[in-house]
């Protein structure tokens, strides 16, 4: 093994090793140019809003508030959730199905508000950074002992280069379990400041510990991502326990939970999980939920139809409702009928972009000419408030192709590849746009930035 391929393989190692962790449907999922390439995404109004309505108070606590921090929720079951900049909090959305109270999911959140606040995915770029530099010299110093010692004796090769190495790991493992340690003591301390407890964190990293106990048992703390779970739970327990320890949920907040959970689980999991988690006797309003977007997935439309409009009649100022009731009907091929209900949606909900997305492409669905204008008008007004949904773009060219607006119809589709992260395609697009706009022109500018954009080099790994 040549010495450069060592440095490699030891910088990937500590990266990985810093990644352990203690569908058009609302949930819609896609990409963007900004993350990772694979890394699916799912889009929601209803539970992108509880999330917000989770972490606001918490980015205010931390003076974070102006920072245009966004959560963002990975298409994936498994409970975890990380930061990977300065700008996003990630999380799985098997963490919301695994909640069972508002207040576990905000602890996590907390967490996560803890690593940005301490800026610690800076810290750890620059700690990597003088690791490879550490490294190197570190195995130039033992391989030159080992020439100066002529290599004579017992000494494994191997073992020389890599025992520096080894040393430096275990100290970049250390810095990150401080950073973790930190991270606890921040989320805290915001959840304090806003008066909320945290049991709920403290309850979901015991659970998680438990999780991991069998799998970690005999490990080296040293060679741990994060600190031991015994170790790291119980400090944080002691943390907790202050004068909001006891406190409890609102009964509202714990509806808005119970639904986006049903949601999700109604989505994701297949029908007869579906009615195992809610059985047709739990009569409570997030089991119809589930069980109503379990029917409408699966073809029985009319019956869906029905129990949708039960769920309506007992919260008829509730947008998600209409939403569904909307979303139903259009992909059972009704685009006409889906159109009010989704009207009402977009009146209702406090944040109507992804909403009126929806409603556009019932618009343009119905192949009326008169209401492409409507749906260019929608659309604009909703890209101003979601720039990166790929799923909107696609609607706008649509709709502009429905106008016979050739150009812009290529420059939405660029968009739209953009936004997807399919950079390839969304030059070629742009160029072919920039063929039909004058030159200088917005829409000619907008197409020659897509045709011009050069992917930033990605850099560091996400803290968990």
């Amino acid at each position: 093994m040549s010495a450069a391929r060592g440095i490699a393989l030891m910088t990937a190692f500590a990266v990985a090793a810093f990644s352990l962790s203690s569908a058009t449907v609302p949930v819609r999922a896609q990409t963007a140019p900004d993350l990772p390439r694979g890394m699916p995404i799912i889009r929601d109004a209803e539970i992108e809003q509880l999330l917000r309505d989770y972490t606001s108070p918490l980015l205010r606590a931390a003076g974070l508030a102006k920072q245009g921090i966004q959560v963002t929720i990975i298409n994936d079951k498994t409970f975890n959730a990380f930061v990977m900049d300065g700008r996003r909090i990630f999380v799985n959305a098997g963490a919301l199905m695994e909640a069972q109270r508002p207040n576990e999911l905000i602890g996590v959140l907390a967490h996560e508000t803890g690593h940005i606040a301490g800026g610690h995915l800076s810290k750890l770029r620059d700690q990597l950074a003088a690791a490879q530099t550490q490294s190197i010299i570190a195995m130039l110093l033992s391989i030159g002992a080992m020439v100066a010692a002529g290599r004579s004796g017992p000494q494994d090769p191997a073992a020389a280069i890599y025992g520096p190495q080894s040393a430096i790991l275990r100290s970049l493992l250390s810095y990150q379990r401080a950073q973790e340690e930190q991270a606890d003591r921040a989320g805290v301390k915001f959840l304090a400041a806003t008066g909320q407890s945290a049991k709920g964190m403290a309850d979901t990293f015991r659970r998680l510990a438990d999780q991991i106990l069998f799998a970690a048992r005999g490990a080296d703390p040293y060679t741990q991502s994060h600190p031991m779970p015994a170790e790291r739970v119980s400090s944080l327990e002691a943390m907790a326990h202050n004068e909001f320890w006891d406190k409890k949920d609102p009964p509202e907040l714990q509806l808005r939970h119970d639904l986006a959970r049903a949601k999700l689980i109604g989505f994701m999991e297949r029908p007869d999980t579906v009615m195992r988690k809610y059985p047709i006797t739990d009569n409570s309003i997030a089991a119809r939920y589930a069980r109503a977007i379990a029917t409408y997935r699966h073809a029985d439309l009319r019956a869906a139809i029905a129990q949708i409009d039960a769920l309506i009649a007992q919260q008829p100022n509730n947008p998600y409702f209409h939403e569904l009731k909307g979303q139903a009907l259009l992909e059972g091929a009704k685009p006409h009928e889906a159109i009010a209900p989704l009207r009402r949606a977009v009146s209702l909900a406090p944040v109507p972009g992804l909403v009126q997305i929806l409603l556009a492409q019932a618009l343009i669905a119905t192949n009326d000419p008169k209401n492409a204008d409507e749906a260019v008008a929608m659309l604009k007004a909703a890209l101003g408030r979601e720039p990166e949904s790929p799923e909107g773009y696609t609607q706008l060219a649509m709709a502009y192709g429905r106008k016979g607006d050739l150009a812009q119809a290529d420059l939405a589709s660029a968009q739209a590849a953009f936004t997807r992260g399919d950079i390839k395609t969304a030059r070629e697009l742009a160029t072919r746009a920039k063929t039909r706009f004058p030159v200088g022109t917005p829409g000619w500018v907008k197409a020659d930035d897509i045709a011009g954009y050069k992917p930033p080099q990605p850099s560091g790994g996400p803290f968990r």
